[in-house]
Order: C-alpha cells, then sequence, then structure tokens
C-alpha cells in the first residue's frame, strides 16, 4: 500500500510508518557519507549531506513513488572512492555503513522496547516495532548484491577487477532489474532470508 493511501485511509500508521521510514533512510544515508569522510572522501560534507535535514536527502521522484506505491528511495550520498584512502577496503565499509547504522537503529529500538517492559504505551510501543521493522528490513533490502544497492558495492571490494567491472556496467541497468525481481517476487526469499539473518544477531546482542 502507498503511503497516500495509508494517510487517506489512515492517519496515525500514517505517522506510526512514515517517520521511522524517514529516518531510517536519512540515517542510512548519513551514515554512508560520514564513513566516506572518513575514509578520506570530503564529497558528502562539501555538499552539504552530512545533515539530519529530511530536504537534504530526500529524492522528489523516489518520494512520489514511495507516497503511490510503497516503494521508493532517497538520493544517494555521492561518495568518491577514488579519493578514498584504501579504495577495496573503503568500498566495503562505506557500503556497510548504512546497513550497519539501520541494524544499530533496530536493536536501539528493540532493546528500548525491552527496557520498557512489561509492556511500553500503546503508541510507544507500535513507534517502536515499526521502527524496527523498518530498519531491519532496509538493511535487508541493502545486503542484496545487486547494483547500484550497497551488498554489490560490499561484493565489489572482495571481487577481482573483471567481476567489478561487471558490475558497474550492471549498474545501469540494475534499478530496473531489481524492480522486475520485486514485481516477480523473485527477491522475496532472498530479503526475508537477510531479515531473519539480521534478527536473529540482533537477539543475540539484546540483553
Amino acid at each position: 500500500m502507498g503511503l497516500l493511501n495509508l494517510l487517506l485511509h489512515d492517519p496515525l500508521a500514517f505517522i506510526l510508518i512514515a517517520v521511522p521510514l524517514l529516518y531510517a533512510i536519512i540515517f542510512h544515508e548519513l551514515a554512508h557519507g560520514w564513513a566516506a569522510y572518513r575514509m578520506g572522501d570530503p564529497t558528502a560534507k562539501l555538499l552539504g549531506r552530512l545533515s539530519l535535514n529530511p530536504l537534504k536527502h530526500l529524492d522528489p521522484v523516489g518520494t512520489l513513488m514511495l507516497f503511490i506505491f510503497g516503494f521508493g528511495w532517497a538520493k544517494p550520498v555521492p561518495v568518491n572512492f577514488n579519493q578514498l584512502r584504501d579504495r577495496r577496503k573503503g568500498m566495503i565499509l562505506v557500503s556497510s555503513a548504512g546497513i550497519i547504522a539501520n541494524m544499530l537503529l533496530a536493536f536501539i529500538a528493540l532493546f528500548l522496547d525491552r527496557l520498557l517492559s512489561p509492556s511500553p504505551s500503546g503508541m510507544l510501543a507500535e513507534l517502536l516495532y515499526y521502527f524496527a521493522k523498518i530498519n531491519i528490513v532496509l538493511a535487508a533490502f541493502n545486503l542484496i548484491p545487486l547494483p547500484p544497492l550497497d551488498g554489490s558495492k560490499i561484493l565489489m571490494g572482495f571481487a577481482s577487477q573483471n567481476i567489478q567491472n561487471q558490475l558497474f556496467r550492471l549498474e545501469r541497468y540494475g534499478f530496473f532489474i531489481i524492480i522486475g525481481l520485486l514485481y516477480l517476487g523473485v527477491l522475496d526469499p532472498v530479503i526475508n532470508f537477510f531479515q531473519w539473518m539480521i534478527l536473529s544477531f540482533i537477539k543475540l546482542m539484546l540483553p
């Protein structure tokens, strides 16, 4: 269901989903930019992308798609991998940063939910649940090793130059490939597996 339809039929549910989703995406992109900056690439910082201001990260088309179809995207934080001090290591760390940020946010939400047990207030419990779930889904989705998703960049960091070149060439078509695979349901088992893996890891870390 698109967020626009949700807003019209259930405004409270819209708030409980839209706000956590917005900041899950912002922290994801911010983590990429921060990691790149720490590794020697100031591109995101110079463009003002190391910010929690939603307007710095929202993509007009991606936001519209999210509201209408329930699937969208933010403006990717620009990273110049050639400026990283260690290109191969940097590619892995910078690409992993967004996923790690989402996993950390999911952990914090679930930790707070457990800390406030036996039961936080109704709206707070729902907010923590949605925040954790959205971050887990976002992390799992980005682990898929298809360009332009983060999983492909992580794979590039470990792969040979030949495989890197093939993935870079595939990137211009990657978005359409992913949309098609999502429509056909091909990626559902992969996303579900990554969600299970992430949630299992988080539960191991919870007290």
